[in-house]
């Protein structure tokens, strides 16, 4: 799979929160329809958002899945545009790379969170760490402690949340 596939944070989608940019009206009845269906699904990936505890992370397929609807780029355009309502430096690609031109004001949240990280190589560009997506993924169970990737043992708190496979 493709980095833009697993993460939807491609090369043309703007990074998370940025805010809402200046929307002209649609020009048609589909693409109106279209457009007015955005909010609402708009407004759930950003409830599952801010269901992310603190130190813990998701990335943009598991919110897709957890929705059941729409897939990473989805997940990613909504965050691009509405994310700065919401904690926007708990949703991630799935490598655990940070958000290009984002990096310092996510990684100071995740020090101050107390998120799993995992530095750089000196190789890398910037040695900027990445998350540690083993230890940081949250499941969306019951669990939002550090307790490890997909939270504690036992019956989930939401049956149709990820599961604990990994997610593109």
């Amino acid at each position: 799979m493709s980095q833009d596939q697993t993460d939807g944070g491609g090369s043309g989608t703007a990074p998370a929160g940025t805010g809402p940019p200046e929307h002209a009206e649609p020009a048609g009845d589909a693409e109106t329809a279209a457009y007015a269906e955005l909010p609402e699904y708009a407004e759930r990936v950003l409830d599952v958002a801010d269901l992310i505890p603190p130190g813990r992370v998701m990335t943009y397929g598991d919110i897709a899945e957890w929705l059941g609807e729409g897939g990473p780029r989805q997940v990613g355009r909504t965050m691009a545009l509405y994310g700065s309502a919401v904690p926007w430096w708990r949703v991630v690609r799935a490598d655990g790379t940070l958000l290009p031109a984002h990096e310092l004001r996510a990684l100071d949240h995740y020090r101050a969170e107390g998120t799993p990280l995992r530095e750089a190589s000196r190789r890398a560009e910037g040695h900027i760490p990445r998350i540690d997506m083993r230890r940081a993924r949250w499941d969306g169970g019951g669990s939002g402690g550090q307790a490890g990737a997909t939270g504690e043992e036992g019956e989930r708190e939401h049956g149709d949340g990820p599961g604990d496979e990994a997610h593109t």
